[in-house]
C-alpha cells in the first residue's frame, strides 16, 4: 500500500486497508481486482502492483 500511495496519493479520494485472516492479500481499484494472493498463491513482488496499476492510473504525478 505504501508503494502505491507514495506514487499516486493525490489521485486517491479514499484508500482502505482491511485486515483479514489466513494471509489474504488482495488489491482492488474501482471494484476491479488487480492482484489476489488467493489466485496467485503468493504475495506480489516489489513493483508488481505498481506495474499493474500504472496503465489504469497513468504516470504518477510529480507531487513531492
Amino acid at each position: 500500500m505504501n508503494e502505491v500511495l507514495g506514487l499516486w496519493a493525490p489521485l486517491f479520494q479514499g484508500a482502505e486497508l482491511q485486515s483479514g485472516t489466513h494471509g489474504v492479500f488482495r488489491v482492488e481499484l474501482d471494484g476491479e481486482v488487480v492482484f489476489d494472493k488467493g489466485t496467485t498463491k503468493r504475495f506480489p513482488r516489489p513493483g508488481e502492483v505498481v506495474g499493474t496499476l500504472r496503465p489504469k492510473l497513468g504516470e504518477p504525478p510529480d507531487w513531492r
